[in-house]
């Protein structure tokens, strides 16, 4: 047993069981506990929050997901309007361009027709001028005198205005 008490390994020993009581009188041992207790809580509440706030990004994915789908879906409605829109107008613009075109067909056939009565009222009163030409050297070659003036000069304008009517 001397030759025990003569190791070196035997006085660590000694002086590992003599820290030992003073660490335990001291309340090393219950500060150790508790800063791992207090350590241990922290990573608990560490991993509770890191817990919350992977459901909180879950949730903002899905909300995201949500909103992205809804976003789709108001593009492809909105694209199926616009096209309706486009057909709609197309179509206006098509009746518009036909009744113009009506319009400008039943002017333009006015205006022939204006310039056809014009014109034939101009031949009228050309050939009303022309027949009261002849009328009036015909008869001042057969008639004689103030009286047969006076009936050509008469009878001319008759006719003039009955022709020109």
């Amino acid at each position: 047993m001397t030759g025990m008490l003569m190791t070196a390994e035997f006085w660590v020993a000694v002086a590992f069981v003599i820290f030992g009581g003073i660490v335990w009188k001291v309340g090393g041992f219950g500060m150790m506990t508790k800063g791992l207790d207090g350590r241990a809580k922290r990573v608990r509440h560490e991993l509770d929050e890191a817990k919350r706030l992977r459901e909180e990004a879950a949730a903002v994915l899905a909300d995201y997901k949500r909103r992205r789908t809804e976003a789709e879906r108001d593009a492809e409605r909105i694209v199926a309007d616009a096209h309706e829109e486009a057909k709609r107008i197309d179509a206006e613009g098509h009746v518009r361009l036909e009744d113009y075109i009506a319009r400008r067909t039943r002017s333009a056939e006015q205006k022939i027709a204006q310039a056809e009565a014009q014109a034939a009222a101009q031949v009228r009163a050309a050939a009303a001028d022309a027949a009261v030409k002849v009328s009036e050297t015909i008869l001042r070659e057969r008639l004689q005198g103030q009286t047969a003036q006076d009936l050509v000069k008469s009878s001319l304008g008759e006719v003039k205005t009955r022709l020109q009517a």
